[in-house]
C-alpha cells in the first residue's frame, strides 16, 4: 500500500507540474499577446504618420515620389525613436516599403502621376516571455497604411484655414465653381477709387475672420487664421481698403517682411517665389488684367502660373529651400477663400451668404501705391484644406484633405 501511495504521489506531482506549465503558458500567452497588441498599435500609428507625410509631400510636389519616399522614412524614423523597442527593431530587421499609385482602389503601384502613398512595415519580431516554455520564442506583427487626397470638402460643412478675402459667385450657376473656371485670372482684392465692385461701396473683397481691424487683417493675410467658416452660413465683410496691412501680411508668402511685426519664423516664405514678368496690372475703368500690352484672362497667357510653379517644386528649383536646408514651405502661395452670393445691396459692412469655397494661386506680391492695392490669383482645381469631405466621389475640386484610407489590399491596415 505504501508503494502504491508513493507512486500516486509521484503521478500527482507530474500532473501538478504539467498543469503549472499549462497555466504559465496561458498566462504567458495572454501577456505576450498584450505585448504584441501594444506594439502593433505603436507600429500602426507610426506607419499612419509616415503615409500621411508621404501623401502630403506628393501633393506639395505634384507627385515627386523621391521627395515623398524621403518624407515617409524620415517621419517613420522620428516616431519610431519615441518607442525604444520599435526603434531597436527598426535598426535590426524591420522592413519598410513605400509605394505610390495614381488610384486608390485598386492601388496600382508605380502608376503616375502619384496621388496615393502606401507604407508597409513587416518583420517586426518581438521576444516572448512564458510562452517560450512551449516553444514560442518570438512573435511577429506588421502594419500598413494608405493615404491621399479626399473628395472635395463638403460645401455645407465647416472649412478651415481661410484667407480673409471673398470672391462673388453666381448663385444661379452650378456648384461647386459658381461661374468660375479653372485657369482663369481674377482680382481678389479691389483698390480704392474703383468703380463699385460686386459687393458695393466701402467693400474691397475683404472679410472679417476672428476680429476687426488692420492688425487682424495683416495676421490673417499672413496665414494666422486657423478657425473655420460654416459653408451653410455667411461671412462678414471688412470695410475699408487697409492697403498697408494687406500688403505686409500677404507678401510674407513671397519672403517679404516689410513691417507690422510679421516674421519668417511664424510665416515662412513659399519655396518658389517667382512672379510673372512683366508684372500684371489692372485697369479699374475697364476691369481688365494685362501683362505688358497684352490683355490676359487665362493663366496659359502669362509666363509664370500655377503649372510652372508645380514644375519648379517638383524639380526642386527652390528660391527658398525647405527644412532642413532652409525655411521655405510649399503651397504658401495657395489660398482658400469663400465664394459668396454678393447680389443685392451690400453697402458698408455686410453679411454675405456662402455658396462654396475656392482655391487660388497667388501670382505676384501685392504692391501698395497710394490707395491702389490689387491681389491677383489664378483659380485652380484643388488645394489642401481642413474640414469634412463630401460623400460624393469626385475629383478634388476645391479644398480637400489629405487623409488615411483602409488598405483594402492588406489585412494589416
Amino acid at each position: 500500500m505504501k508503494a502504491i501511495r508513493a507512486r500516486q504521489r509521484g503521478a500527482t506531482l507530474v500532473l501538478v507540474l504539467i498543469g503549472l506549465v499549462a497555466i504559465l503558458a496561458m498566462v504567458g500567452l495572454a501577456t505576450d499577446l498584450s505585448h504584441v497588441a501594444l506594439n502593433k498599435a505603436r507600429l500602426q500609428s507610426t506607419v499612419d504618420a509616415a503615409a500621411l507625410a508621404a501623401a502630403k509631400a506628393l501633393d506639395q510636389t505634384s507627385g515627386n515620389t523621391t521627395v515623398a519616399n524621403t518624407a515617409a522614412l524620415n517621419v517613420f524614423g522620428i516616431n519610431a525613436a519615441a518607442h525604444p523597442e520599435l526603434d531597436k527593431v527598426r535598426n535590426n530587421g524591420l522592413q519598410i516599403s513605400v509605394t505610390f499609385s495614381n488610384t486608390l482602389d485598386p492601388f496600382n503601384a508605380g502608376t503616375a502621376p502619384a496621388l496615393y502613398a502606401r507604407v508597409v512595415a513587416t518583420n517586426f519580431t518581438m521576444w516572448t516571455g512564458f510562452t517560450a516554455l512551449v516553444g514560442m520564442t518570438n512573435m511577429n506583427t506588421a502594419a500598413s497604411a494608405v493615404a491621399g487626397p479626399s473628395t472635395a470638402l463638403a460645401a455645407d460643412t465647416q472649412v478651415c484655414n481661410l484667407a480673409p478675402m471673398v470672391v462673388c459667385g453666381n448663385p444661379a450657376a452650378s456648384a461647386p465653381s459658381y461661374g468660375y473656371n479653372v485657369g482663369a485670372l481674377n482680382v481678389l482684392k479691389l483698390a480704392s477709387g474703383n468703380n463699385p465692385g460686386p459687393i458695393g461701396p466701402g467693400n474691397f473683397q475683404l472679410v472679417r475672420l476672428n476680429g476687426n481691424g488692420g492688425s487682424v487683417i495683416r495676421q490673417n493675410m499672413a496665414g494666422a487664421y486657423d478657425s473655420c467658416v460654416d459653408g451653410s452660413g455667411s461671412v462678414e465683410t471688412q470695410t475699408g481698403n487697409v492697403t498697408g496691412p494687406v500688403t505686409q501680411g500677404l507678401n510674407t508668402r513671397f519672403g517679404d517682411y516689410s513691417g507690422g511685426g510679421v516674421n519668417s519664423s511664424d510665416y515662412p516664405p513659399d519655396v518658389v517665389t517667382t512672379e510673372p514678368s512683366p508684372k500684371l496690372t489692372y485697369n479699374s475703368s475697364t476691369r481688365v488684367i494685362s501683362q505688358g500690352s497684352n490683355t490676359v484672362t487665362q493663366s496659359s497667357q502669362i509666363d509664370f502660373n500655377h503649372a510652372k510653379y508645380d514644375q519648379a517644386v517638383q524639380a526642386g528649383n527652390y528660391n527658398n529651400p525647405p527644412a532642413p536646408n532652409g525655411i521655405g514651405a510649399a503651397d504658401r502661395r495657395i489660398l482658400t477663400v469663400p465664394i459668396a452670393d454678393c447680389t443685392g445691396s451690400n453697402n458698408g459692412n455686410s453679411q454675405l451668404p456662402v455658396l462654396g469655397f475656392a482655391c487660388y494661386f497667388l501670382l505676384q506680391k501685392a504692391v501698395q501705391q497710394g490707395n491702389d492695392n490689387y491681389i491677383y490669383g489664378e483659380f485652380i482645381n484643388g488645394c489642401i484644406g481642413e474640414g469634412n469631405p463630401g460623400s460624393t466621389p469626385s475629383s478634388a475640386f476645391g479644398p480637400y484633405r489629405i487623409q488615411l484610407y483602409n488598405d483594402v489590399g492588406s489585412n494589416d491596415s
